[in-house]
């Protein structure tokens, strides 16, 4: 295939200043024309912003470790396992503009380690603390990932490498583990290990074997394990063909791993020093999430059209018992050490629960709820191929549906469960109705759904979204369809494929040039999920679909693209080529350029701006009244 004309590649580079005056002055623009209503919705959205929202959660001895954004900050926090709470960090604390995106705890409670970046960056700062004393104790600059302790002066840590080269020659993106020991670096693990792939660190309770992950985008991987303390020894125990499996502890002398081989809903399986694997948990009516061990029990998560149930289950594999959660909800960060079991959960109108579980008593010691008279509903609709395609329906009870926002993701094995918007919330209180999609390309029915809809199989990912649509707009509903990141993408392609079933679209942080991704930022870790623009074949089914290429000269529905200067994982030209192009038709274009944030996210402050220009528009498009 050929190269494609492209008359605004100049837009790609952002050290030009006329890229960066060329964008402002749009989003200048776009501020100016919705600021009235933004600034009306303002308070009402940065109530539900400030409103306290756990992120994640990690065990220790001493209780369990929060990391939450409350009251237009980030904080950290220990909750007892009696519930009380001690403030350990705030984000002001740190600077201007910083968000926490991780923390990390050794099992004990002596140290923790937080993650921290300026705008929302992917590229930050990692702190080591003592919990106690509150100093700091080490500092690390970069992509920083895991950190597992070996003791309370040395440990072991994940550097991804967004451009350059490894230390051993192997170009980015790629990931490295290293032994950080008084305050000097030695590579450990990952030499040789190509380009695109990716690396888990984490070691078993019993602190005697390292458990590593090394993948290869979202449908590969290998599980290593080895003595903890002897990297050298570090080999690979299962997989390495075409299927994700990774490890969850060290037990009795036998590795457990979850692996999704076969039907790809993911079973659990252990391995014994000599290779010999024997099934523990088989595969299940719907796919594993995660798991943990805990008083030689398994506790698993697995997903039910897209909502969390908890199994526990014995070591030999026979099941204790089932929990579901009401209302329906996601459960993540389960986290075990060894006794006890803690995780979080959400959703649409639940922040947050924090939830231990000891035995086989399940508790919360921690939540925040929001009150309202509102119903979540479930649905189904037929795809083009006939699949049944499930989504949620958030909305004040008793309401006949007639404003909707439609969002979805579909790709890179996400699953959209049930989860706390903040911004959606005004917009449920003023008669609108929220519809998130199951769409394939995530993993809400095993690997298998993840896999119908990456590479050549993308369409499918759109038609789920058509279908859906298609559904809403028959109950006579005016439509906005939301995506953001690979959400963005479907959103441009269903823009650009079935304008007819939409009254407006927000295209948020997108993926849109699907001949240029992977030469934009960290795009090329992206190539096995989407496929390779310089393979001619993969080339054709990309350029077939590719949103950039497919805008044509005729009127579309007012659209709305927002992104961040500082967004170094997805390139802001995505957005800059596609609105400049969106200009040369008769369609209302708004371009929004946050100076404040990146992928990884923003402050809250920055993303109640944000997102009460996203809604105004919404707004706009439905004309209700703030």
């Amino acid at each position: 295939m050929g190269e494609v004309s492209d008359p605004f590649l100049w837009l790609e580079n952002l050290e030009d200043p006329k890229v960066i005056e060329w964008a402002l002055k749009r989003d200048k623009t776009t501020r100016n024309s919705l600021k009235q209503l933004s600034r009306k919705l303002k308070p009402r959205i940065e109530k539900f912003f400030k409103t306290p929202y756990a992120i994640m959660v990690k065990i220790t001895k001493r209780g369990c470790l929060v990391l939450s954004r409350e009251a237009g900050v980030y904080k950290i926090k220990l909750v007892t396992f009696d519930g009380d709470v001690k403030e350990l960090v705030n984000s002001e604390s740190l600077g201007r503009d910083v968000v926490i995106q991780m923390i990390h705890a050794s099992k004990d409670g002596k140290q923790y380690a937080f993650s921290y970046s300026h705008g929302g960056s992917d590229e930050g700062i990692l702190k080591v603390v003592d919990l106690d004393s509150g100093e700091s104790i080490d500092e690390l600059r970069g992509v920083i990932g895991g950190i597992t302790w070996i003791d309370e002066s040395k440990y072991y840590y994940l550097r991804f490498y967004q451009k350059g080269k490894t230390p051993d020659g192997v170009d980015a993106p790629a990931e490295r583990a290293f032994l950080r020991e008084n305050g000097k670096d030695f590579m450990v693990f990952g030499e040789g290990i190509p380009t695109s792939h990716f690396i888990t660190l984490n070691k078993s309770l019993d602190g005697k074997k390292a458990l590593l992950m090394v993948s290869y985008g979202w449908t590969k991987s290998s599980v290593y394990g080895g003595d903890f303390e002897n990297p050298e020894e570090w080999k690979m125990l299962y997989g390495g063909k075409d299927f994700i499996t990774y490890p969850i502890d060290y037990v009795n002398g036998e590795y457990f791993i979850a692996s999704f081989e076969g039907e790809g809903l993911g079973k659990i399986l252990a391995l014994n020093e000599k290779g010999d694997v024997r099934e523990v948990v088989g595969e299940q009516k719907y796919p594993l999430q995660e798991a943990v061990i805990a008083e030689d029990s398994i506790i698993a998560s697995y997903l039910i059209d897209a909502s969390s149930a908890l199994k526990k289950f014995k070591l030999d594999g026979k099941e204790a018992f089932e929990t579901r959660f009401k209302p329906l909800g996601r459960i993540d960060s389960l986290d075990s050490d060894g006794t006890k079991v803690v995780f979080r959960y959400e959703s649409f109108l639940i922040p947050y629960r924090i939830y231990l579980m000891e035995k086989n008593k399940v508790r919360i010691i921690d939540s925040n709820e929001i009150s309202g008279d509102f119903a979540v509903s479930e649905g189904w609709v037929s795809s083009k191929d006939s699949t049944k395609i499930h989504f949620f329906e958030v909305k004040k009870k008793g309401l006949k549906p007639k404003h909707v926002v439609a969002y979805g993701y579909g790709g890179f094995s996400v699953s959209l469960s049930p989860r706390f918007y903040p911004y959606i919330i005004p917009f449920l209180q003023d008669g609108g109705v929220f519809v998130q999609a199951n769409l394939r390309g995530g993993v809400e029915y095993g690997e298998k759904w993840h896999k119908a809809g990456m590479r050549e199989k993308k369409q499918n990912v759109f038609d789920d979204f058509i279908a859906v649509l298609e559904h809403v707009k028959s109950r006579g509903c005016k439509t906005v369809a939301m995506g953001i990141s690979n959400g963005g993408l479907l959103v441009g392609a269903i823009l650009t494929q079935r304008p007819d079933l939409i009254d407006g679209t927000v295209i948020g942080y997108p993926v849109l040039d699907m001949l240029r991704f992977h030469k934009l930022h960290i795009g090329k870790a992206w190539v096995p999920e989407y496929g390779d623009p310089d393979n001619p074949d993969d080339a054709k089914f990309l350029r077939k679909y590719s949103p950039y290429h497919n805008l044509t000269a005729r009127k579309y529905p007012p659209t709305l693209l927002y992104t961040g200067l500082h967004d170094d994982r997805v390139h802001p030209a995505h957005a800059f080529k596609f609105a400049a192009k969106l200009e040369k038709t008769e369609t209302p274009v708004f371009l929004r350029v946050e100076t404040k944030s990146g992928h990884s996210g923003a402050t809250p402050t920055t993303k109640v701006e944000e997102y009460s220009d996203v809604m105004a528009f919404i707004y706009k498009i439905h004309g209700i009244k703030a």
